[in-house]
Parts: structure tokens; sequence; C-alpha cells
């Protein structure tokens, strides 16, 4: 049973393969959105993670982003998931992002629970 509340910060640095001109995102050297995105699922991702059962994991199926301050180079950014409703293998969260000058993006995200030898059968 996976119980609400789980938690988990991932943490990154700024670099420039993240930034929102390596990743084509923009065309300055600031924490791309993308980057932002990936590290919030990885948060989610990981605060379930040795929750599941044997052969699971999960996916991501929606996420809704607020980006709201910029990161520059070298700066730290973490960003944590809580996980706030469970529903069958549909799994909530809410996200916020921060850097040393305070919080610079929050949103929600849903991933599902899935075997994942099941699911990669259905890769193409």
């Amino acid at each position: 049973m996976i119980e609400i509340g789980l938690t988990y910060t991932a943490t990154t640095d700024v670099s420039q393969e993240k930034s929102a001109l390596a990743m084509g995102s923009g065309n300055l050297m600031v924490f791309a959105t993308p980057a932002l995105v990936a590290l919030m699922e990885n948060a989610a991702m990981m605060a379930v993670a040795s929750s599941l059962p044997e052969g699971s994991t999960t996916v991501g199926g929606a996420i809704n982003i607020q980006h709201t301050r910029p990161s520059g180079m070298g700066q730290e950014v973490s960003a944590t998931a809580r996980l706030v409703a469970v529903d069958g293998r549909k799994l909530s969260f809410e996200l916020v992002a921060h850097d040393a000058w305070g919080v610079i993006g929050e949103g929600t995200h849903v991933r599902f629970i899935v075997d994942a030898e099941r699911f990669m059968a259905k890769v193409k």
C-alpha cells in the first residue's frame, strides 16, 4: 500500500547542458523549463519507488507547472514532490522547486503504476 504524504527532493546544478539555450526551449543561459520538468518528475518517481510492488515502476501521465523565476548557471536547484492522492494505479503529486533565492516553480503531476515488463512489451 502506498501511503499519501510520501516525499522526495531531487537536486541538480544548473549547467550548460540544462540551459534553455542548449535544450532549445529558449535562447538564454538560464535553467531550462524542460530541465525543471524532468527534475520534478524525477522527484515524484523517487518519492514512491521504494513502495512499489516487485517488477513495477511509475510512468508520467500529466504535468502542469509554472516556472516562475529564472536560475542562473552554477546555482543548485531542488524539486520536492509530495504524494497527495492515490486512486488505484493513479498517483497525484504536488510539486515545488527552489534555488538559493526561493521558489522558482510549482505544479502538479500524475503518474501511473505499471508493470515494467508488460509496459515495455507494448513499445514498438
